[in-house]
């Protein structure tokens, strides 16, 4: 077994930072990851679909007669952990120290960054710098970073910046340089009013510079350059669109990046006042630029003081901070005055931006204010009061919604037309002779676990005579349940008792009611459920029938059911030394047929004791030695909340893909509904355990759908006759479904039609009499 790291990154080969090639040289880059990798290019926006060829967990890339275009950053990125790893390519030209320049004019906005592309053909460039065209000193206060792998880049370029600039450096001892650049700055920042509507239009254009020595008759299919325009219209500007807006123009060769910044002036608007209140007054304003505010006393009431001539301007008692000035959207600000001149019965404060004004007035005649810890004490009563009965409301609603065990199956007492009456099964009987002493169980691993239980293997000693052991599954409530899981519990023991025994459903071996918590013990099926040993064996299936050399196991090994008496059933020979390995063998059409056939023969034993599933789908299958099929109530081991098969619909949780309109629109659980969830499981068989409908959430749209009479398509390897099964059993009228005897028959039909070399292992039975503990039991060794 080979072990991988979840968080370990590709590996590029060769292992180095950076890579020199020379020009018209073979480029080869490998890259091997913990899953499917892919190759990127941090300056090409079309993935390198070409040069590239993916080989599961390995990518290669290999160019031949590498050119400048080929130079750059590669990126080797593991889709599943987005881990990446990368190494820097110079591709090396003994003409030009400098790439070619494709692109020469250079346009940033203000205040923004700009990059000039001198890109380095070797590394081994040296004191490498940037200067004016005509030799003069760079512009005060210009500051740049300079890297041969990405040129050099000016920080918050100006328009005194604006030029022509050359990048210089030493190779080799001797002085070189690039092409000529022409830097041109533009104001970054745009104004507009909220409301309005601004258009921005960019245009970019480019042309392939042609080589000295290229003839023209080798471009004389080009007649004119590239141009693209592209129009971008804000409308009705609301302050949450301000911010920076970026404008991209890349093709094959270059990407190249237009920055500006939109900034919406909002009116200002007073949000809070307050006052006045032990002599002082507070007003609190926002809006973009953020608002002033100034204070204005008169001595009329009602009236705005702004506008009055005599009004008086307070500026010495004011004290104003600004709370929030982000870069883009309102700015906030608090004015607090202290009131000094008391004989002026008005006052108004004023908030300003932009030529845009808003106000609020103050009546100074002083409020009364209660007793200081008033209102704290009755704040704090009031919000006590207040978490306590939400904390006592949201544990009473998680009670009353928290699921509740119950067992699936239902046993049908009578039915009146559509009514179906239940028999209540905490007032079955229950026969003490299935009681087994808990000195003789030896428990291992559990098998599963959910809200309210689990299922756990065990070794039984003695359960059919003294001397035996026998792997049994045994199923017990966790130490938290309350007496109603104890019930519900002790209800699918007596329903079990009830329905006795059949090869294909899981058959009650005993149980220990008494002396300790209840457990009911059950066959032991070794291979799990269904569904999770499709999908084991998906790789492995085989469509053509198997040979005469293959000896089938179990295929309709016994008809009808066994009625329960105290007696002890096994093969005639040693049936653990006589079977297959068979979780090693491959699957083929023939198994899925069998299986069907033996879930069809278990319903049918469960409709004719009158017992309705409820939840039939390939989880609650299982297999056991021999490839039988065997229907189970999973409900305990399974944990419904963080079952994704499991839909909230109203206030339960029910498995509404497999359940038939009726059941879903109508809560209606019928023997015809099994059928159809019958088909829905047929579904799942033929297609190697996929999820049925595949890509369908449950939502409005998948009610919808199955109500006008949507149903699956065939699945990939049902045959023809399967799928017509299927579809009987998806009739919308719930009557004209084929009973589960009638479905036995049609395959039956198939099975005698296909398979012609079937060994029936178990095709006789005797019995053997428990009288070690008083137990009895049906069943067969090895289960």
């Amino acid at each position: 077994m080979q072990l991988h790291s979840g968080s370990s990154r590709p590996v590029i080969s060769p292992d180095v930072p950076e890579l020199t090639v020379k020009q018209s040289d073979t480029l080869v880059l490998r890259c091997q990851g913990n899953g499917p990798v892919r190759w990127q290019r941090e300056d090409r926006p079309r993935s390198l679909v070409r040069e590239e060829h993916r080989d599961g967990e390995v990518s290669t890339i290999r160019v031949e007669h590498v050119q400048q275009p080929h130079r750059g950053r590669y990126t080797c990125l593991e889709e599943r952990s987005a881990e990446t790893s990368s190494i820097h390519v110079y591709v090396k030209d003994p003409k030009n120290a400098f790439r070619v320049a494709i692109i020469t004019d250079i346009m940033a906005g203000s205040d923004a960054p700009a990059y000039i592309p001198c890109l380095a053909t070797d590394p081994n460039l040296t004191d490498l710098r940037l200067e004016r065209c005509d030799g003069r000193p760079l512009p005060a206060g210009m500051r740049y970073t300079a890297s041969t792998a990405t040129g050099m880049a000016i920080a918050d370029v100006r328009l005194a910046y604006e030029g022509c600039y050359v990048c210089m450096a030493t190779l080799n001892g001797k002085p070189v340089h690039s092409a000529q650049y022409k830097l041109s700055v533009r104001p970054g920042k745009r104004d507009a009013r909220g409301g309005k509507t601004i258009l921005c239009s960019f245009y970019a254009s480019w042309s392939k510079r042609t080589t000295l020595g290229i003839t023209l008759a080798q471009f004389f299919h080009v007649r004119s350059f590239p141009s693209y325009s592209s129009d971008l219209r804000l409308v009705r500007l609301k302050v949450s669109e301000s911010g920076v807006y970026t404008f991209t123009a890349s093709n094959a060769d270059v990407t190249i990046h237009q920055t500006f910044e939109v900034h919406v002036i909002s009116k200002p608007e007073i949000v809070s006042y307050d006052g006045p209140v032990d002599g002082q007054v507070r007003c609190v304003a926002e809006g973009y630029p953020t608002p002033q505010i100034t204070w204005f006393y008169c001595d009329q009431p009602y009236v705005r003081c702004s506008n009055v001539l005599n009004a008086t301007q307070e500026e010495e008692d004011v004290i104003t901070v600004t709370m929030t000035n982000p870069p883009f959207g309102k700015g906030a600000v608090e004015s607090r005055l202290n009131i000094t001149k008391s004989n002026y019965p008005t006052l108004e404060c004023v908030a300003s931006a932009e030529g845009e004004i808003v106000y609020t007035l103050f009546s100074i005649s002083e409020r009364t204010v209660p007793h200081e810890l008033f209102t704290p004490l009755l704040i704090g009563f009031s919000s006590a009061a207040a978490i306590l009965c939400l904390i006592l409301f949201i544990l009473a609603y998680k009670y009353m919604q928290k699921p509740k065990y119950q067992i699936q199956w239902k046993v049908i007492e009578g039915i009146h037309g559509n009514n179906y009456v239940y028999i209540d099964p905490t007032q079955l009987p229950y026969d003490h002779q299935w009681e087994f002493p808990r000195d003789k169980l030896r428990f291992g691993k559990t098998l599963g676990s959910g809200a309210f239980g689990k299922v756990v293997e065990a070794t039984a000693y003695g359960m059919s005579k003294a001397d035996t052991v026998m792997t049994v599954a045994v199923k017990m409530l966790k130490p938290s349940a309350h007496a109603t899981e104890k019930e519900a519990l002790m209800s699918e023991l007596k329903v079990l008792s009830y329905l006795g025994n059949h090869i294909n459903i899981v058959n009650l071996l005993g149980a220990c009611t008494v002396g300790g918590p209840t457990l009911v013990i059950t066959e032991y099926c070794c291979f799990g459920d269904l569904l999770n040993f499709l999908r084991r064996k998906r790789d492995s299936f085989c469509c053509s029938r198997l040979g005469e050399d293959y000896i089938r196991l179990a295929l309709g090994v016994l008809n009808g059911y066994m009625t329960m008496r105290p007696s002890y059933t096994r093969a005639k020979s040693s049936y653990c030394g006589e079977v297959l390995q068979e979780d090693g063998l491959a699957l083929d059409t023939e198994d899925l047929l069998s299986f069907s056939y033996q879930v069809a023969k278990g319903m049918d034993f469960l409709a004719s004791k009158n017992c309705i599933h409820r939840d039939l789908a390939a989880r609650n299958i299982l297999l056991t030695q021999g490839r039988v099929a065997k229907i189970c109530d999973f409900g305990l081991a399974r944990d419904i909340t963080t079952d994704s098969n499991y839909v909230v619909k109203g206030n339960a949780r029910l498995p509404v893909k497999w359940m038939s309109p009726e059941s879903i629109f109508e809560c209606v659980y019928t023997f015809e509904s099994d059928v159809w969830s019958y088909g829905i499981l047929l579904w799942e068989i033929f297609s190697l355990g996929s999820s049925p409908y595949p890509g369908m959430p449950v939502d409005s749209k998948f009610y919808k759908m199955i109500k006008e009479g949507y149903r699956m398509d065939s699945p990939e390897f049902s045959p023809n006759e399967m799928y017509e099964i299927m579809q009987s059993c998806w009739d919308a009228k719930p009557f004209k479904r084929p009973c589960f005897g009638k479905i036995v028959e049609m395959i039956e039909q198939q099975i005698s039609d296909s398979t012609k070399h079937v060994c029936h292992l178990w095709p006789h039975t005797h019995t053997h009499t428990h009288t070690a503990t008083g137990m009895s039991t049906t069943g067969r060794d090895g289960l």
